[in-house]
């Protein structure tokens, strides 16, 4: 808020949680919700989304919880933006990310 200083509007869907929370910091009357207006703020989730749409079959939160946090744990370790480096640069990378899972797991 320093850098680009006080929102003019927030942007969130319906829940009435986010309502909630502008009213306790005090900016209930600059809550947007719209139909199309919170698309850029779902679309960041969407990752998340991707790997609960794969857990659909579990039935505890809390394994869909573990699940999510060993898989992004992973994701982590092997996802090298390909389109940011070049060729060498994300062999190299890929590489180093499949020694440490060897050397994690090495028995």
């Amino acid at each position: 808020m320093k850098r680009h200083g006080r929102a003019e509007e927030f942007v969130t869907d319906g829940l009435k949680s986010c309502g909630a929370a502008l009213k306790d910091i005090g900016a209930e009357g600059r809550q947007v919700t719209g139909r199309r207006e919170n698309n850029r703020v779902e679309n960041s989730h969407q990752p998340f989304r991707r790997r609960e749409r794969a857990m659909l079959r579990l039935r505890r939160m809390r394994s869909l919880q573990i699940f999510a946090a060993v898989h992004s744990s992973v994701h982590n370790l092997f996802n090298t933006e390909r389109s940011v480096s070049s060729r060498s640069v994300y062999k190299q990378a890929r590489t180093a990310a499949l020694a440490d899972w060897r050397g994690l797991f090495a028995t």
